[in-house]
């Protein structure tokens, strides 16, 4: 009847062998099926409620806690950096016909450094000390390429947000590499980011950002500087 109710409620429940683990995506709890004489079977009460842990596996050791908590240092101090610029460009172009295309991009990133925020403060990771830091300078950097109209704000975004996607990129087939399963939730997340931040990109482009003169020098100065603050805010 219990073994019934189960599966007519959430689908959970599997035939097979003496004991059979099944696993109900509606509960999120794993049960066991235990097949008893006469045919009959027993659902044992499930004896874990969740996992012990959220998006990040428990480091197995000191080498694997530095990877982590460089890979979410780095991506919170990025998505931080993104707010910034796009909270620049909003100040100079918010009331113009672009306002509307930016607000939109900028409520993404809203969205994934609130994400970050959460699992730093999950996991106990210091964000960079670098953060004043960036907060003045993704502005400036945001108001200053605004200034020089719809195309200078979509030429940094282009260069911005192709620099973020790459580095996400990186990360990913890192943690390819090393174990695709345990990391599997950080790498949903940072796939679903890197996904938005590709979006971001095409947009800047849809949007004339290669008309701007000196484009290319422009996205090259950009992404040099993007680079240098990845590098160190994964180290400080």
């Amino acid at each position: 009847m219990q073994r019934a109710a189960n599966t007519a409620l959430h689908g959970c429940a599997q035939a097979g062998g003496p004991a059979v683990f099944s696993r109900c995506f509606i509960c999120r709890v794993t049960v066991m099926t235990l097949r008893v004489g006469g045919g009959r079977s027993v659902t044992a009460s499930p004896w874990q409620s969740s996992r012990a842990y959220g998006v990040i596996p428990p480091p197995r050791d000191p080498e694997e806690k530095e990877m982590l908590h460089r890979i979410l240092r780095v991506d919170h101090a990025g998505e931080y950096g993104a707010n910034r610029i796009y909270a620049g460009q909003m100040a100079v172009l918010g009331r113009t016909r672009t306002g509307p295309l930016i607000q939109e991009m900028w409520d993404q990133e809203k969205k994934h450094l609130e994400k970050f925020n959460e699992i730093l403060a999950e996991n106990r990771v210091r964000p960079t000390a670098l953060l004043p830091l960036w907060n003045i300078a993704g502005f400036v950097l945001g108001a200053s390429t605004a200034v020089l109209g719809k195309e200078g704000a979509m030429a940094c975004t282009v260069a911005v947000e192709e620099s973020i996607s790459e580095h996400y990129n990186s990360q990913i087939r890192a943690l390819m590499e090393k174990d695709p399963e345990r990391y599997i939730e950080l790498l949903n997340i940072i796939k679903e980011f890197r996904d938005d931040e590709m979006d971001h990109h095409d947009t800047g482009l849809e949007h004339d950002a290669e008309t701007l003169p000196g484009y290319w020098l422009l996205k090259n100065a950009i992404q040099l500087g993007c680079k240098a603050a990845i590098y160190v805010s994964q180290r400080i």
